[in-house]
């Protein structure tokens, strides 16, 4: 099978899940299977290691982004004789004229979900653009089952046996390291210089960090050592309106915000910290809370969406909406190194459960059956 795939998602979105999600998938792609050939269509540089005997590289120009999608890609596919083709970011940039069986992965339908917490230019492209996708595509993957049911609740047209899911995974940096020895770089770095509560993820209002500020201020001076509560993300809208929520807080000298972090030091935050707290209201898989338990830290997170098909049973799960619970369990494991520890061993257990090779292989898998069918 010649499989072509919209590779340029790995630049457009570095650094987000999609980007993150498109970058591994490939690596893992090309490792394990040797029956099939991927052309790839790229944008940007850092290709070379996607160049191996099963695959050949098209560089495209953002600037000429519509040219190649609705011109170059079709006649492209069409010479190169693909068989099937993905677009792993939503479907976004997929030419429904295509000579080849087609396949999008849709990460979540959150636009559909809480259309408040995106922009106003997403939402509109998204509600407009993915309706006709769905219609023309032969296959869906998905990153949960959650998001697979979401799928099929807004369009019961699309068949379901024709959804995959294909769950994500944590890179394999994110490993438990040394904590001192984290702890001195994130004190150079950061300015970190106490035991700390971490949260990475974004300040989208369906975050909900607000709660987890809320929680820390009427919790920080109960604890039995001093803490601090270190805020990772650049400080722009919503990030901006929750460093001023922080402000105002008692707690104002103990919460840090580090602005923009370099996804290197993540792994050294997830060591560094005691516990990772992620109270997210809605989530089409939910990675920072795989990537933390995957480096042995305690994670805290929402009981709603996708969180417990990812979170199981290695971290704690809350209702969200419930700050005094929150604070509770906050003050437990931190108090209590026992129940921290039992927490620990839990999340390297249930993160093993994932792999990016694993999400490979039940993407072929898909791959095959979209192939097959008719």
């Amino acid at each position: 099978m010649k499989i072509a795939i919209d590779a340029r998602g790995i630049n457009f979105y570095k650094g987000t899940g999609i980007g993150t999600y498109t970058e591994n998938l490939l690596q893992n792609l090309l490792n394990i299977d040797e029956k099939n050939f991927y052309h790839l269509y790229w944008w940007g540089e850092n290709y070379t290691q996607f160049k191996k005997d099963n695959s050949k590289i098209t560089l495209t120009s953002k600037r000429s982004k519509s040219f190649f999608e609705d011109y170059y890609f079709p006649q492209n596919i069409s010479q190169e004789e693909i068989d099937l083709y993905h677009v792993p970011q939503n479907g976004i940039g997929l030419n429904q004229d295509l000579s080849c069986k087609k396949i999008i992965t849709i990460h979540d339908l959150i636009p559909y979900i809480m259309p408040e917490t995106v922009g106003k230019g997403y939402l509109n492209k998204f509600l407009k653009e993915i309706p006709p996708l769905i219609d023309n595509c032969h296959s869906i993957l998905t990153v949960s089952q959650w998001s697979k049911n979401d799928i099929i609740k807004f369009f019961p047209k699309f068949d379901p046996d024709k959804i995959f899911v294909t769950p994500l995974a944590a890179d394999i940096k994110y490993r438990p390291m040394d904590k001192e020895k984290c702890n001195f770089i994130l004190k150079k770095f950061y300015n970190i210089t106490k035991p700390f509560i971490l949260y990475i993820g974004g300040f989208s209002p369906r975050k909900n960090v607000h709660s987890l500020i809320a929680a820390f201020s009427k919790l920080y001076n109960k604890l039995p050592i001093e803490y601090e509560l270190v805020i990772v993300g650049a400080n722009k809208d919503s990030g901006q309106s929750l460093l001023n929520m922080s402000n105002n807080t008692k707690a104002r000298d103990n919460i840090v915000f580090t602005g923009f972090v370099p996804e290197g030091h993540l792994p050294l935050l997830y060591n560094g910290c005691d516990l990772f707290v992620y109270p997210s209201l809605y989530e089409g898989f939910g990675l920072p809370p795989l990537e933390a338990m995957s480096c042995g830290t305690p994670v805290i997170s929402s009981n709603l969406s996708s969180i417990p098909e990812v979170v199981g049973d290695g971290g704690i799960l809350i209702n969200p909406y419930d700050e005094k619970g929150l604070e509770d369990i906050m003050e437990k494991i931190l108090s209590d190194m026992d129940y921290q520890n039992s927490i620990k061993e839990k999340a390297i257990l249930r993160s093993s459960l994932f792999s990016w090779e694993k999400t490979a292989l039940k993407t072929l898998e898909a791959y095959n059956k979209t192939f097959e069918d008719s």
